[in-house]
């Protein structure tokens, strides 16, 4: 399994984003959020059958990352600039570390989910997570709590995507309101 920073670090080609992070309790969300203010960078695209080509990353995107109390995932929200969501991406995960400095870390289970709001909506990597029961990089117990969290994302996330889609832009506007009642990012500046 592989441990991912919630920073985005790496890997991505944003250009002096800050990074926010904070618990947020709100009536559509319980728990960590972390918003990636993608100041700069060339706009990245993937293609989709419903949503054609439709932006992951660049300048003006924001992501919001949310890691809701109780459950083994990581949904990443990418927001256009006028506040639409573009994609949604959501990691089956392992664990949450923080690291020395203050950053959350996930530990990845392969599995992902990805939909649109367009209605686009698939499961990845399950080629992966097959793999590393077959290497032991995962138990049994492992495997089947994968399998189990990312049906789950499927029929809570996916099974109405209009009012997912809604969840997650009222989340956003709380985060930033948030924000703009003088939230300081955990890091702003990057190479």
């Amino acid at each position: 399994m592989k441990r991912k920073r919630l920073d985005r670090d790496i890997g991505w080609g944003f250009q002096g984003f800050p990074y926010y992070q904070f618990r947020l309790e709100s009536g559509e969300f319980r728990g960590l959020c972390c918003l990636i203010d993608q100041k700069s960078g060339k706009t990245q695209r993937w293609s989709f059958e419903k949503a054609g080509e439709a932006p992951v990353a660049g300048g003006g995107m924001k992501w919001l990352q949310l890691l809701p109390d109780g459950k083994n995932r990581l949904i990443t929200a990418m927001f256009l600039p006028n506040g639409r969501l573009s994609v949604c991406y959501v990691d089956v995960i392992e664990r949450v570390e923080f690291d020395p400095d203050g950053v959350a870390a996930y530990v990845d289970k392969y599995l992902d989910v990805v939909f649109t709001p367009q209605g686009d909506c698939g499961l990845f990597d399950r080629d992966e997570l097959d793999e590393a029961l077959d290497s032991q990089d995962v138990t049994k117990a492992q495997y089947d709590g994968a399998i189990s969290e990312a049906e789950s994302i499927l029929s809570e996330l996916c099974g109405d995507i209009p009012k997912t889609v809604k969840r997650l832009e009222s989340v956003f506007r709380a985060a930033l309101e948030r924000i703009s009642l003088g939230e300081e990012p955990l890091k702003t500046k990057y190479q």
